[in-house]
């Protein structure tokens, strides 16, 4: 069963339940007296930023590359402190819809549920004699919360309802309507940041450059009274009501400013609320849930029987069975594709940190896109598990970044192409953070664009959509290959290196004792622009380019710096041999040509990554342990996944003051902690792999199966090439499998093994395995069974 079950109500932000529809987000808390939606909107960020003043790095550049080469790593770092720029802008909530129960506190039979399978959220209680409920949606086809409302007798309902906001605001009230305008900040420092006397800076409503808001709630109710006074909506009476609550904002775009005309958000909220309200609640349920149910009903997996009783709430059946619930771990998989659904839809702004789910003015790393692992991860489950229109968002933030990363690589560095660094947010910024107190152990690592590019090229790998391919990825592919070709520096033994370079987060110790993070031919450097040379060379073969442009390419990709295998017997980070300074550390930057990349297939050095591996540990934050899952599932090792299981499927206590190590909150949520929606992405993209991988140019099926998953079946997954299928197994060996071809293409299957193909109207037809693969010419629209 998909869904969250609870018996309480939230008292705490982790125990809420997320309901979104792309764009507007909302944590349903479930009281009985004192219900609360606290709401989001995907576009409130503070800003914009004030136009960055040019800034020329070559001479520090210069000076950082000389200090590297002399072996004074401290006074690098020191150096490279000068290159860096203004942090991002931070993401603001919107504000909470409070209903106020004029039936006392006390309840029985209380529950509280989330349905993934409908993306609806409900709470069911009884008072006295009465049983009273709420259902409430996200709807993305009509851009409305709708919460309905009802009691089981007649003329029982009476709440009193309300809007407002931690942002400069004003609430007013109308006839059957609320009103909640106001503006986000101009400013937004990070909370680590402490340089600012007034961290946080506003405008004046309809002068302010910020963005504006404004939400709009109409109600409608069956044989009642509405009455708005003092700000508030109150109904009497009533024996059902329906609640619609309709967001506007003045974003322009992350190169316009924004508008300042309250009236232009009024007249679009208006309408938007007129069209839903006029719609019978059932049929813009409907609605809801079969928008929904087209993008999530694509994927199923079962892993056979539930060993825990549902009847427990949900955080208690991980805090007694954890990984050996089967049933919970389907349901945590199906929450991560949830999550994708209800954060990221064509059209809106792609997941940030928190998806877009966030009640804090200042929240951890300001709620940005942290684009040095984060972000990226968040969308690693979007194409194999069929939810390629859900990455459209990032590809378009991909190509917006490019035009401030051009014009930011041409004015610091005097380099062509584009790229940007460690952050960036709704206003595209590409600059090196940091400021005046940042440390460039994150702030200063200029391979985003290059790792993004991976995604522009896996869209296409998924979807083989040359149209895509030639008129959007490619042009942002070429744009970072030229960068990184701007950027390389030859090594005293002729090999193309990146200098300065940073393994994020990570420091090292060298021979002298020095303590750095700034140095040379980081190994995730060369590892992701081998990534991006590859690929872009692979789309320039699929498009007939070959020009001088390529060639340039081909040649620095043989030339680029081998990866190395340290004293240890582990994969190096860094081009020498440092000490680790935390040997423990949550990123496996180094292991990028292991997942996601593909430059790390066999040989020593996957062993190296092993060895790698091992000495990381199994602990980690909830984001670490979902790249662990992924790579362990590439190092075909699935009891070392289950093992990473046993410490994902852990409750965290965000009450306590001291923290250690990641999992889930109790409305499975993430655990960094804090709150960080990458963790639940991580484990989605972490079961496919276990199940089905494709990046070695063909399928290979069941390649990390732990022994507790004896049986199961998975439905729906998107393969590269084009293909769709659908994989039964017993036993832990396949036993059938379904493929639809979405175009004309060679489908190849690792397998030993002889198969019966069988296709509607043709005969069975046997075909043994050539040298360990079988190889099926297939066409667009062409389905058949495969039995082994």
């Amino acid at each position: 069963m998909n869904i969250l079950s609870y018996k309480k109500a939230a008292k705490r932000w982790s125990e809420a339940l997320p309901l979104g529809n792309g764009r507007i987000g909302a944590m349903h808390f479930g009281g009985i007296e004192v219900d609360r939606f606290q709401l989001n909107e995907d576009t409130l960020w503070s800003g914009p930023p004030k136009r960055i003043v040019k800034k020329k790095d070559e001479e520090s550049l210069h000076k950082v590359r000389k200090l590297i080469e002399q072996g004074q790593y401290e006074e690098a770092t020191h150096e490279t402190k000068n290159m860096l720029g203004p942090y991002t802008q931070g993401y603001m909530p919107l504000g909470d819809l409070t209903i106020n129960y004029l039936h006392g506190n006390v309840a029985k039979e209380y529950k509280r549920e989330l349905n993934i399978e409908k993306a609806l959220s409900s709470v069911k209680y009884t008072v006295g004699k009465v049983e009273y409920t709420r259902e409430a949606f996200i709807s993305h086809k009509h851009q409305v919360l709708a919460i309905k409302l009802t009691s089981s007798v007649e003329k029982e309902l009476n709440v009193r309802i309300t809007l407002d906001s931690l942002l400069k605001s004003k609430t007013v009230h109308m006839k059957e309507e609320l009103t909640l305008q106001g503006i986000c900040p101009e400013s937004s420092a990070p909370v680590y940041h402490n340089g600012n006397a007034q961290p946080i800076r506003y405008g004046e409503i309809g002068k302010t450059k910020a963005i504006h808001f404004e939400g709009r709630l109409g109600v409608v109710v069956e044989s009642g009274q509405v009455e708005s006074l003092n700000g508030k909506l109150t109904i009497q009476y009533a024996t059902k009501a329906v609640i619609y609550l309709a967001v506007a904002t003045s974003f322009n775009g992350f190169d316009k400013l924004p508008g300042r005309d309250m009236n232009v958000l009024t007249d679009q909220n208006v309408m938007c609320l007129s069209n839903a309200m006029s719609i019978p609640y059932d049929h813009l349920k409907d609605d809801h849930i079969r928008d929904y149910q087209s993008l999530f009903n694509r994927v199923g997996l079962s892993l056979g029987k539930e060993r825990a009783k549902v009847f427990l709430d949900t955080d208690e059946r991980v805090r007694k069975f954890g990984r050996d619930d089967l049933g919970m771990v389907e349901l945590l998989f199906q929450y991560g594709r949830y999550l994708m659904i209800a954060s990221s839809r064509e059209g809106t702004q792609p997941t940030n940190l928190q998806g877009i789910w966030n009640d804090s003015t200042r929240p951890p790393w300001s709620s940005n896109y942290t684009i040095n692992i984060n972000t990226e991860m968040n969308y690693w489950p979007a194409e194999v598990t069929n939810l390629g229109e859900c990455h459209r968002p990032l590809l378009k933030l991909i190509k917006e970044l490019a035009v401030n990363g051009e014009r930011m690589v041409s004015e610091r560095y005097g380099r062509k192409g584009w790229t940007a660094h460690h952050n960036t947010d709704l206003w595209r910024h590409a600059e090196p953070v940091g400021d005046r107190d940042g440390n460039p152990i994150w702030a200063f690592w200029p391979m985003s664009g290059p790792w993004l590019c991976r995604h522009l090229w896996e869209h296409f790998e998924f979807s083989m959509d040359k149209v895509y391919l030639a008129e959007e990825a490619f042009p942002l592919m070429k744009g970072a290959v030229e960068f990184c070709l701007d950027w390389l520096v030859e090594h005293e033994n002729g090999y193309l290196i990146t200098s300065p370079s940073t393994s994020p987060e990570h420091t090292f110790i060298s021979e002298d004792g020095q303590v750095g993070s700034v140095t040379k031919g980081a190994m995730m450097d060369l590892q992701i622009i081998w990534d991006l040379f590859t690929n872009s060379i692979d789309a320039a073969t699929v498009l007939g380019v070959d020009d001088d442009w390529v060639n340039q390419m081909r040649e620095a990709k043989e030339r680029l710096h081998p990866l190395k295998i340290g004293k240890y017997g582990q994969l190096q980070e860094w081009l020498i041999d440092y000490e680790d300074v935390e040997p423990q550390h949550r990123h496996v930057s180094h292991l990028y040509g292991v997942y996601p990349g593909n430059q790390i297939l066999e040989g020593p050095l996957l062993d190296a990554a092993r060895q790698t591996l091992n000495i990381r540990g199994d602990s980690g934050t909830g984001w670490s342990l979902g790249w662990k899952m992924n790579l362990w599932a590439r190092l075909k090792d699935g009891e070392r996944i289950n093992k990473l299981l046993h410490e994902l499927f852990n409750i965290v206590d965000d009450n306590k003051e001291y923290v250690t190590g990641g999992g889930l909150y109790p409305n499975l949520l993430g655990a960094h902690p804090p709150f960080q929606i990458d963790g639940n992405f991580g484990y989605t993209s972490g079961v496919i792999e276990m199940i089905i991988q494709s990046h070695k140019g063909y399928i290979e099926l069941l390649p990390a199966l732990p022994s507790t998953w004896l049986i199961g079946t998975l439905a729906g997954v998107r393969v590269r090439g084009g293909f769709e299928i659908d994989i039964s197994w017993d036993c832990m060996k396949v036993s059938e499998l379904t493929v639809t071809c979405k175009c004309d293409n060679n489908l190849v299957i690792k397998t030993n093994e002889a198969i019966i193909l069988r296709e509607e109207g043709k005969e069975d037809t046997q075909i043994s395995a050539v040298d360990g693969f079988i190889s099926l010419e297939m066409s667009e629209d062409q389905k058949c069974k495969i039995l082994f």
